[in-house]
């Protein structure tokens, strides 16, 4: 009886598990477990920007700061589609 228990528990886990990577996708799943290695970073409200090199789209480099000067700067990375 019991043995049968858990057998079907761990069937419906399988089934559940498979159900997830199928809904998310094998690739997508397999970049968040290597690549989402986030973490919370030190920069606070108010804080000076960082100085960092771009690459614009006709192929040269931009300093942030030396395109910023003194005005405010709100940088969105993401996807939109």
């Amino acid at each position: 009886m019991w043995r049968r228990i858990i057998w079907t528990v761990g069937a419906i886990i399988v089934l559940l598990a498979g159900l997830a990577v199928w809904q998310i996708g094998p690739r997508n799943l397999l970049g968040m477990l290597m690549y989402d290695q986030r973490r919370e970073g030190t920069l606070k409200v108010g804080d000076r920007a960082p100085d960092v090199t771009l690459r614009a789209l006709d192929d040269r480099d931009v300093r942030l700061l030396e395109r910023l000067g003194s005005r405010p700067l709100v940088v969105i990375f993401g996807s939109y589609t």
